[in-house]
């Protein structure tokens, strides 16, 4: 209150008392300096996440994305993770996957990077084939044993074990000619099936049928549909499948190795003629075998 008096004292001026008094250290009675040189605010700290840019690759259907790299620790998608494969990351994308997006990474030196499957139209044919028609309108005795061989079949799908096989696979024949017919729209007397999920070989019957790779036969049998056939897991979601067969010369829970023979082609279960389909399940998803019979560097990359 003192400070103030003595104010009033010795400015008589109005406006000259309201121009002092807009000074903070006369207002308050506190000592006036003069103003510091302001200095411009820090900019706040910005964590930024631990992996690097995403990248994108177009695949299509039944296609397999490759993304190879060094000291790579684990590759991965929406649905489950997996160790690598000879220093490379592999997304098999199902035939039956629609067009959209999906998302893929790899961990590598404590890094998570990421990357974006663009799923294309499919290219695919379509063919118009002529077969029994009781392998087209099945009776119930036919259907219902279609149904409990699919239930035998479906839960191989979702086989888990350590890998033991690496890339290009071998030739399921010895002198293969080229596979034809993955993916096509298939018409069975005129009325729409599924695209075919294997690739097919022509050759007569009675040629020996060689599997693809090392692993552990995890069926023989003879289905309605596929014939007399083989199913080898190799271990990493990778199960090759060869049907149609006139013989089979293994037996399940037995070890193969790359070339042993499983049995000889034929025409057995729904057909048009002696031929060996040669199908892949790789994590669950048909992919073009012809993809893993050859070089793996040609594959798609992010």
């Amino acid at each position: 209150m003192g400070v103030h008096i003595q104010v009033l004292k010795h400015f008589s001026s109005l406006p000259l008392l309201v121009s002092l008094l807009s000074f903070p250290g006369l207002a308050f009675g506190q000592a006036t300096s003069p103003p510091a040189a302001q200095r411009p605010e820090p900019e706040p700290v910005v964590a930024r996440p631990r992996h690097a840019e995403a990248r994108a690759v177009g695949v299509v259907p039944g296609g397999v994305a490759r993304w190879a790299g060094e000291g790579i620790t684990r590759c991965g998608d929406a649905r489950e993770t997996w160790i690598p494969l000879d220093g490379a990351c592999y997304y098999p994308v199902d035939l039956g996957q629609e067009k959209g997006t999906l998302e893929v990474f790899r961990d590598r030196a404590g890094r998570r990077e990421t990357a974006t499957l663009r799923v294309l139209p499919p290219p695919y044919a379509e063919e118009n084939l002529q077969v029994d028609p009781g392998k087209v309108h099945l009776s119930e005795r036919d259907r219902l044993r279609a149904d409990q061989e699919r239930e035998v079949v479906v839960p191989l799908f979702s086989l888990r074990t350590d890998p033991v096989f690496s890339l290009p696979l071998g030739s399921p024949l010895e002198h293969a000619p080229p596979p034809r017919n993955f993916g096509t729209r298939r018409l069975f007397n005129g009325e729409p099936r599924s695209a075919h999920g294997g690739a097919d070989f022509r050759t007569p019957t009675g040629t020996p049928v060689l599997a693809a790779e090392t692993g552990r036969v995890v069926l023989a049998a003879n289905h309605f549909f596929a014939g007399k056939n083989v199913f080898v897991d190799h271990g990493g979601g990778l199960l090759s499948m060869y049907m149609h067969l006139s013989r089979i010369d293994v037996k399940e829970g037995q070890r193969v190795k790359r070339g042993d023979r499983l049995g000889l082609s034929g025409a057995t279960g729904r057909v048009t003629g002696p031929h060996l389909h040669f199908g892949l399940r790789w994590r669950g998803a048909k992919v073009d075998p012809a993809l893993l019979l050859g070089d793996p560097a040609a594959l798609p990359s992010p």
